[in-house]
């Protein structure tokens, strides 16, 4: 076990703040000190490019005509059905909304030029290390934000009717074995945890934040053919979600066929199966089934099944953590929560559904090129991003205790939730989830990562997914501004370090871990940022202010990309 690679991220650093009609703040109390006010009840936002991420204002160029650094294939490439939002025109050109700015696009994301230097130096290495390993999510036996959500404030309450009609949290991050979540009395709560390679960039661990993701499929998946809650038939449910997502086979633990009706392994016979066999060509017949109560569902129309779409009723739940500094001096996930998120798919939509979409959507692009997204929703119920998932979220008041996100802050999450060529319907995490191991890969962060990682080959190209995006990009962020990953892998003169690259290779923590000092500046950071609620300007806690990011952009000017690279897929398993 490697210990010093406690956790992993992936996604993250999304959503921001608004002002707006009157606020309350973002607590429910009275607003004291620098903290801003935030308007939970609004339906519109301020900032009308809040979906679009501040990675998008990054200078590709260190000067005109120089060197150029391609972060943006990360999110934006050739896209593989049902994703049908190919992005490749969007390494090579800024094409963002003017949004009536006239020639040029103005960053909206001013936090990024705030020097914080000084509010850093102010908070001490032993107040930051206390401050993150206090929960602010469990409470006195019970979740603390569910606890709120029962007898819902006034000033969350968007609709009025004295009850909170989004998601009230009912995780416990309590997983036994197999990766399952149990609740204080014992019962699982449908939650499982799984561990997956980071996506590239900002969502590393050295770049602020350590993260985790849950899923849960609906009750039926849960349940066998009686309608009664079966672990083991949720499992092999699981499994074929899975196959379908990555489109490959999926190990499962000897499984008898005969008692679940179905032929996993698509030998022809049912017998004993110890893999979910691929395979998935409707239009000659060919296809997948779930087994207990949602092979019934499936066969009776309720419940969907197409590969690269999760079922209707999928959950996701994501926890987003400070860093923390371990007795060891190893860098790990930290107790407190910046953020909660969590998205549900509401609705199927087939394949035919979301071409015409994206058909749809390129097609008002055209004419109406500087007019931004607009999403339904609140921040009560959550933001639809029209591919049939809600998204909504949970990030700290001034006082460090979670609060909902209000409509701006969700705003910021549609973006890459909805239109990015680089997910699986909408998903970051689960497609990159790790295989092999006695768990294949679920169990959560927090039990230690079962080996040392090597870094995982791409589909396609082979190459190796962390080396080519620090060839990329020639840094560890989209801002240029990590300086430890800089001098980790790189010369003065730009070349590359080739016995850390070789490190690399066979370890990804080489990459993903920050230095403990490091850790605490970034925690740091990120906490000011939480005292002053000042989320709608931007919510990266960095360390200095970024100097590769532009204030404001030309439309459509040229990134000096030539040719777009591929899409950072994982040829996993």
């Amino acid at each position: 076990m490697n210990m010093r690679f406690a956790c992993l991220p992936c996604l993250t650093l999304l959503l921001a703040a608004c002002g707006g009609g009157g606020g309350v703040t973002s607590s429910g109390g009275d607003n004291t000190g620098q903290a801003q006010q935030v308007n939970l009840l609004a339906r519109t936002a301020t900032n009308t490019l809040a979906y679009i991420p501040p990675q998008c204002f990054t200078r590709t160029q260190d000067t005109e005509g120089g060197t150029v650094h391609n972060p943006c294939y990360a999110c934006h490439a050739a896209s593989s059905e049902p994703n049908y939002n190919n992005q490749q025109n969007l390494q090579l050109a800024y094409s963002l909304p003017q949004a009536g700015a006239g020639q040029y696009i103005v960053n909206p994301w001013t936090n990024l030029f705030k020097d914080r230097s000084a509010a850093i130096a102010a908070i001490s290495d032993d107040a930051v290390s206390q401050y993150v390993a206090q929960d602010n999510y469990l409470d006195g036996g019970g979740i603390a934000l569910a606890k709120k959500l029962a007898s819902v404030p006034a000033s969350w309450d968007v609709d009025g009717d004295g009850k909170w009609g989004g998601y009230a949290p009912d995780a416990w991050f309590n997983f036994d074995a197999r990766g399952y979540d149990r609740a204080a009395d014992g019962h699982a709560t449908g939650w499982r945890a799984f561990s997956y390679y980071p996506f590239p960039g900002a969502f590393m661990p050295t770049n602020g934040a350590f993260d985790d993701v849950l899923i849960r499929l609906p009750a039926a998946f849960r349940s066998n053919t009686a309608g009664v809650e079966d672990l083991d038939v949720y499992g092999v449910n699981l499994a074929v979600v899975e196959a379908l997502i990555k489109r490959a086979d999926i190990a499962i633990p000897a499984t008898d066929e005969t008692a679940l009706g179905v032929d996993l392994d698509n030998d022809g016979k049912l017998g004993t199966a110890t893999v979910v066999k691929y395979h998935w060509n409707p239009v000659v017949g060919d296809n997948m089934s779930y087994v207990g109560q949602a092979k019934t569902e499936l066969a009776a129309g309720r419940l969907h099944l197409a590969a690269g779409l999760f079922p209707e009723g999928t959950e996701f739940l994501h926890s987003v953590r400070y860093l923390a500094v371990a007795a060891d001096g190893s860098v790990v996930p930290a107790t407190r929560m910046k953020e909660l998120r969590y998205g549900r798919k509401a609705y199927w939509r087939s394949y035919s559904d979301l071409n015409l979409q994206a058909q749809m959507d390129a097609i008002d692009k055209r004419k109406n090129p500087d007019t931004p997204e607009i999403y339904g929703g609140d921040a009560e119920h959550g933001l639809n991003n029209n591919k049939g998932w809600t998204y909504q979220g949970f990030i700290e008041d001034k006082d460090g205790k979670l609060r909902p996100q209000s409509y701006e802050e969700t705003l910021f999450c549609m973006g890459c939730h909805s239109t990015l060529s680089a997910t699986e319907d909408g998903a970051f995490a689960f497609p990159r989830k790790l295989v092999g191991g006695s768990a294949n890969g679920w169990y959560h962060w927090s039990s230690g990562i079962r080996s040392v990682l090597p870094d995982p080959k791409r589909k396609g190209d082979g190459k190796l997914e962390y080396s080519t995006y620090l060839r990329n990009n020639r840094a560890g962020d989209e801002f240029r501004g990590n300086t430890e990953v800089l001098a980790r892998f790189f010369n003065a003169d730009g070349s590359e370090k080739a016995d850390q690259f070789a490190a690399l290779a066979s370890d990804v923590s080489v990459l993903l871990l920050p230095a403990a000092s490091r850790a605490r500046t970034m925690s740091k950071a990120y906490w000011a940022l939480v005292m002053e609620q000042s989320f709608a300007l931007g919510r990266d806690g960095l360390a200095a202010p970024a100097a590769n990011v532009w204030q404001q952009v030309d439309e459509n000017r040229a990134t000096g990309v030539v040719t777009p690279e591929a899409a950072p897929r994982l040829a996993l398993p």
